[in-house]
């Protein structure tokens, strides 16, 4: 069985060109031998990347919150590449939305994005009233591009009841935020379908099998699952063809200028996450005062960034001199903010270091970035 399982992987490795896999809920995977598949798989990937010259990944999707599956084997690890960590989902989507059922009760506080950001796993042998156990361990120690991290992805948006999308429960400016902390954030973001124009068609959960005792199964299944969740609607029909096409991404012709403007706000964020963002390192991560406004600060040797979150709805006039303690008058440069009108927000602009104010003005749910040159000690 293990022969064929990694005969499957460098199928798709040699055959077909494949870049890499993603390992679907490998914490279901029955493994109790002193050498576990996962160790022989990610050997094998290794041996087969040589052989080939070209890099070769695996992802693991896992619920555990276990660093063992992405330490390096002389470390007692695994040595899978990266990892799926659902915490920087969970985090971000109950604080935006205000939702607490289900396993969304475990999250809902700026603290949870802060850690989030700063470490990885916000459950890391911590406490969860969800699973009614202490979860995970800490990967602080890791680089953080060996956690994938998304806000939304086809589980979280498929396994909802409606389907609903995250452009349809919050703002466009929050939405805008979500975008700007995901993807200026350290570890590898994930986008899905549909998400970069800000597709507002749900994307539910559909089947089209033939064996009616399967269909029932399925049905039942469905109905089951929202039991923690109070959600009180009918669970559409996972069988029934209507279901499928209400999944349909909007055509292309059809998106309104909204959509066009969110698909060139992710192409800007990922520039801007080219020069910015350091994914080798943690990067600084504060809460402002008690402002709910998060810092993020990437070590540089001579230029560093500033990316500031506001995740409260009201304007925030934050001291500048708080905000770039080691910098030279005047030399902090603004060179991102999602309020701008070109990104249809409210236009609250943040005034530059050295003019006649020394705040910075943060509109509500906005993102900004900051240049700037720090002064060594």
């Amino acid at each position: 069985v293990r022969r064929y399982f990694l005969e499957n992987a460098r199928h798709w490795f040699t055959r077909y060109r494949i870049d890499g896999l993603r390992l679907d809920a490998v914490h279901a995977i029955y493994d109790a031998s002193a050498r576990p598949f996962l160790l022989e798989l990610a050997e094998a990937a290794r041996r087969w990347s040589e052989e080939l010259g070209r890099p070769l990944y695996l992802i693991a999707e896992s619920d555990l919150n276990d660093p063992r599956l992405i330490r390096d084997p002389g470390l007692g690890g695994f040595g899978i590449r990266a990892q799926w960590s659902d915490d920087f989902h969970h985090a971000l989507h109950a604080f935006l939305t205000g939702e607490r059922d289900g396993y969304y009760r475990d999250f809902g506080e700026l603290a949870d994005i802060l850690k989030a950001l700063r470490e990885g796993f916000v459950y890391d042998w911590r406490y969860s009233e969800h699973r009614k156990r202490r979860h995970g361990d800490s990967c602080r120690d890791l680089p953080p591009d060996r956690l994938v991290v998304c806000v939304q992805n086809h589980d979280q948006v498929g396994n909802r009841m409606r389907g609903d999308r995250l452009a349809t429960l919050v703002s466009l400016e929050a939405y805008k935020l979500a975008a700007a902390v995901l993807l200026l954030g350290p570890n590898l973001p994930l986008l899905f379908m549909g998400q970069e124009h800000g597709e507002e068609a749900p994307f539910l959960y559909f089947v089209s099998h033939g064996d009616p005792d399967l269909v029932e199964a399925v049905r039942r299944g469905r109905r089951e699952e929202f039991l923690s969740f109070a959600w009180a609607e009918e669970v559409p029909d996972p069988q029934d063809p209507a279901t499928f096409l209400r999944s349909r991404l909007s055509e292309r012709a059809n998106r309104a200028d909204r959509q066009r403007m969110l698909l060139e706000f992710h192409r800007e964020l990922i520039r801007l996450r080219g020069r910015v963002v350091r994914s080798d390192r943690h990067p600084k991560a504060v809460q402002f005062q008690d402002r709910p406004v998060v810092i993020l600060e990437y070590p540089r040797t001579e230029q560093r960034f500033t990316c500031l979150f506001n995740f409260g709805e009201e304007v925030e006039r934050l001291d500048a001199a708080a905000l770039f303690p080691s910098s030279a008058g005047g030399n902090a440069e603004k060179i991102f903010d999602s309020s701008e009108g070109r990104w249809l927000g409210p236009e609250v602009s943040g005034k530059r270091i050295g003019e006649e104010s020394s705040l910075v003005e943060l509109s509500g749910y906005a993102a900004m970035v900051y240049a700037w040159n720090r002064k060594e000690e």
